[in-house]
Order: C-alpha cells, then structure tokens, then sequence
C-alpha cells in the first residue's frame, strides 16, 4: 500500500512524501525531519530538518504548526503560529496563513495569502542587502546612481 503508491507534496514537483501526519493526529513535540513531510494534523513544536538538507515541507489547508519552521522548501496553505525560515523557497497558497516572520530567499505568494509579520529576504551576501529606501546596510544616505 505505502511502497507502491506514495503521496506527492505537489503532483508537479515529483518530491515524495517520506513522512505523513493526518487529519485527526496531534503532535507535541519537535519534529526533525528529512525528504518530505506532509501536514494535515495539528503540530504543537517547531518543525526542522539540517541546514544542507534538501527537504520539502508541505501543510494543507486543514493542516496547524504551532512553532517555528527550518526547511529549505515549505509549501504552505494552512497555518502556522511562528516564524519560518525556508532556506531556498516558499510557496504560499490561497488559505496560507502565517503569524510570525517569514525568512526566505524565494517566495510565491498566492491571492488570499496572509502573513502578520515580516517578510524577510535572505541574501547571498550580507553587502548586497538593500532597505526598501534603496539603501544599503551600514551607509547613512541613499545611494547614487
């Protein structure tokens, strides 16, 4: 049953969900993870993976995480209560609701997607950060073409 027919996070994405957590399961706890993991449960606890991990999280639109999120990829459309940190992408959906700061260095953002807190772009290089006054971190006065 699981071997042959595994779950997708994303029928376009080909990523394979290693780890499910259903509807009616509640977890307390951290979760540390790798390869995908599919929420549609409620998680009391941060949910993370290694730093250099390619790993995908998904969370449906029933799904609840109450703490905060490291995961190079997240595709949200439930809730999360707490910041999140998504290494390389996120895609928020239309029901995707997100109480806390969002630390990323791709993001997709559906209509109907809220975050009450910061959005906040990951650089490559701390130099290359610029204010949304187009200024760059440790210069006083806008910068000259």
């Amino acid at each position: 049953m699981w071997g042959k027919n595994k779950r997708n996070a994303d029928a376009g994405s080909g990523t394979e969900v290693d780890t499910l957590i259903g509807e009616h399961t509640r977890i307390e706890g951290n979760i540390i993870f790798s390869g995908g993991l599919h929420v549609d449960g409620h998680v009391q606890g941060n949910v993370m993976t290694q730093p250099a991990a390619d790993s995908v999280l998904s969370l449906s639109e029933i799904g609840i995480i109450e703490g905060e999120v490291h995961v190079a990829n997240v595709m949200l459309n439930g809730t999360i209560t707490g910041d999140v940190h998504a290494q390389e992408k996120i895609e928020l959906g239309p029901k995707a609701r997100v109480t806390g700061n969002v630390y990323y260095k791709l993001i997709e953002m559906a209509m109907g997607a809220e975050v009450n807190g910061n959005l906040v772009h990951s650089a490559e290089s701390s130099s290359q950060v610029v204010s949304l006054k187009g200024e760059k971190k440790g210069q006083t006065g806008p910068q000259s073409a």
